[in-house]
């Protein structure tokens, strides 16, 4: 007689983003026991990876570098040298990393950015999967609360202006784009989908606003869980709370989608405060516990600070273990049959 009954498998976690946010979660989400996706974001248009998306129209590829380093298991020596960046009179190689040229140099070899990144992930001994957002370099385009526009991710936070909304767009016209393949696939079929922590409007809603990725997101049946910023950042969220965080993220989504928030409480000291004009990161994410409690049903909130020389920053293993318990708990059942 055949019955029925579950077990627990290892987790999928898909963790959507860009920056510098992204890979300080990655590194300690990969040493759980969890099949963990990273989605990267392909609309930065500044540094080294704007100059090689301009001169070769291709997949900005320093936020894939970085997630590619975070989630190997190659010696730090090999990380090291992957991420060096050149400094020399030379002002075609000077600001280059080796693994941005690797990286686009993969591309040219293999014919598009997934393949390449596929290939790297083999030979860099990647823990998960990496996947670009989309196999295109993306426009990102922001409108500002007195209705000026403007286009491209570095330019956008540099006005002195509230950003309103933004949306995406392929650079040589304004046709709908898609998202890379199997990006839609792996948060179908993901236990938990995770944002950030990242730039709002710069890291995390470029992927967002790529129609069918959106749509992945409103229709899952994972939980999607979002990181809230522990700082404020210049020219993109001053004086918001993590609940406006929140809400900017489901006004362009136009329906409520985030089901749990994960949101810091421990104060930031003061020496890591800004009091410089010209500084990204200014002063502490508000945490607005009623604001939250209208927003999402689950909030997870603790201090998750962890302070350094270089800044203040999440505190990896603490975040990557309130995920990683969320998503065993909360994770679908694998139905099997059996004989008696």
């Amino acid at each position: 007689m055949k019955q029925l009954t579950t077990k627990k498998r290892k987790p999928k976690i898909v963790v959507l983003g860009g920056g510098t946010g992204l890979p300080v979660i990655l590194r300690s989400l990969k040493e759980k026991d969890a099949e963990v996706t990273a989605v990267v974001t392909v609309a930065d248009d500044g540094g080294s990876s704007g100059t090689l998306r301009k001169t070769f129209n291709a997949v900005p590829p320093g936020d894939l570098r970085n997630v590619l380093i975070a989630l190997s298991d190659i010696p730090t020596l090999q990380k090291e040298i992957f991420q060096y960046r050149f400094n020399c009179q030379d002002k075609s190689l000077s600001g280059h990393t080796i693994g941005n040229l690797i990286i686009q140099a993969t591309a040219d070899m293999r014919g598009n950015i997934y393949e390449a990144i596929q290939l790297l992930s083999t030979m860099m001994h990647v823990k998960g999967n990496v996947y670009p957002a989309a196999e295109e370099p993306l426009v990102l385009h922001a409108t500002y609360t007195d209705g000026t526009k403007q286009a491209g991710e570095s330019m956008i936070p540099k006005h002195d202006k509230i950003i309103d909304c933004v949306n995406v767009t392929g650079m040589t016209d304004n046709r709908p784009v898609r998202a890379s393949r199997k990006v839609i696939s792996s948060i179908m079929d993901a236990d938990m989908v995770v944002l950030g922590p990242g730039s709002l409007y710069t890291s995390i809603l470029p992927n967002l606003m790529i129609p069918d990725l959106g749509h992945a997101l409103t229709e899952t049946e994972a939980k999607v869980v979002y990181i809230s910023n522990i700082m404020t950042q210049s020219g993109e969220t001053e004086g918001m709370s993590d609940a406006d965080h929140i809400k900017v993220l489901h006004r362009h989504l136009k329906k409520p989608f985030v089901d749990i928030a994960i949101t810091n409480i421990g104060r930031v000291p003061d020496e890591y405060i800004s009091q410089e004009p010209d500084e990204e990161y200014l002063f502490q994410v508000e945490h607005d516990f009623k604001g939250l409690k209208e927003e999402v049903p689950l909030i997870i909130s603790d201090n998750f600070l962890l302070l350094s020389p270089r800044g203040v920053y999440h505190d990896g293993e603490k975040v990557a273990e309130e995920i990683f318990r969320t998503a065993f708990n909360s994770q679908r059942k694998i139905k099997q049959y059996f004989e008696d």
